[in-house]
């Protein structure tokens, strides 16, 4: 039975530091787990493990190896101050009787503060709303794409040539917490630098840093727009920027992500 996020979050059992569980082979990317279900799994057990948390604002992820099957998540909570909390969050799996790292996360959480500086860049792409009655899953191309929906933009003539733009939304996200929400689908697009080349090629996320930029994200009917932009792809690695908004047009994150390119 396929089973969605939420449930993956229910089947995780208690461990010595953290927990237990397992990434079925629908939630794959090619060998390993997708980035996003990744990220979301760590930030899930940390918020299970210390459920008094403020909101995430900071997410710093290195993708160290492939990680499926059987799974542990190791929690730390490396300090509790009194404007930001930091925690660790880190992911291992079974692999010949051994559990060798596959996620490194540092989490940072903070809630809204009064500060006499009020600024946002309004760079929000023009583009029409999400297409509903257009919306299409891709599972056919890579197994983990079956939980999300998709509405392509057409046509925008401020795309560049490694810049990927698309409404996306979960296919099944009745009770998801915003900010796992944000990590789940913050890395669904194909990294920019593919789309200099004809078809897929291998490809490995190596860091992703994520920052949120409101602490009560919300958008309609759960679409997200998301950006990803690359101004660097040589030499074997890619650098890009990626954006979130919502159907407001209100920008809820920003990050940039570091690629290894096998092609």
């Amino acid at each position: 039975m396929t089973k969605n996020f939420n449930d993956l979050v229910a089947d995780l059992s208690e461990i010595e530091g953290g927990y237990a569980g397992h990434i079925p082979p629908e939630w794959l990317q090619g060998r390993t787990a997708y980035g996003g279900l990744s990220a979301g799994l760590a930030l899930a057990a940390a918020q299970k493990a210390m459920p008094d948390l403020p909101p995430l604002r900071s997410a710093q992820v290195a993708f160290v190896g492939p990680i499926a099957g059987d799974i542990r998540i190791a929690v730390d909570p490396i300090r509790r101050g009194r404007t930001a909390s930091f925690i660790g969050s880190d992911i291992s799996f079974e692999k010949d009787g051994e559990w060798p790292m596959g996620l490194r996360t540092t989490f940072v959480c903070m809630g809204e503060r009064e500060s006499s500086i009020d600024h946002v860049s309004h760079d929000y792409p023009d583009v029409p709303p999400p297409d509903i009655g257009k919306a299409t899953s891709r599972g056919q191309a890579l197994s983990f794409l079956q939980h999300f929906e998709f509405a392509d933009i057409k046509g925008n003539p401020n795309q560049g040539p490694a810049d990927y733009l698309r409404w996306i939304r979960v296919a099944e996200r009745d009770g998801l917490d915003p900010m796992v929400e944000l990590m789940l689908i913050g890395d669904a697009l194909p990294p920019a630098a593919m789309k200099l080349v004809e078809g897929f090629g291998p490809i490995s996320s190596i860091t992703w840093i994520a920052n949120v930029l409101t602490t009560t994200p919300e958008t309609d009917d759960g679409w997200w727009l998301l950006r990803s932009r690359s101004d660097y792809a040589r030499h074997g690695a890619s650098s890009q920027v990626m954006s979130v908004w919502n159907t407001r047009g209100e920008q809820v994150l920003t990050g940039m992500q570091g690629v290894a390119l096998f092609l």
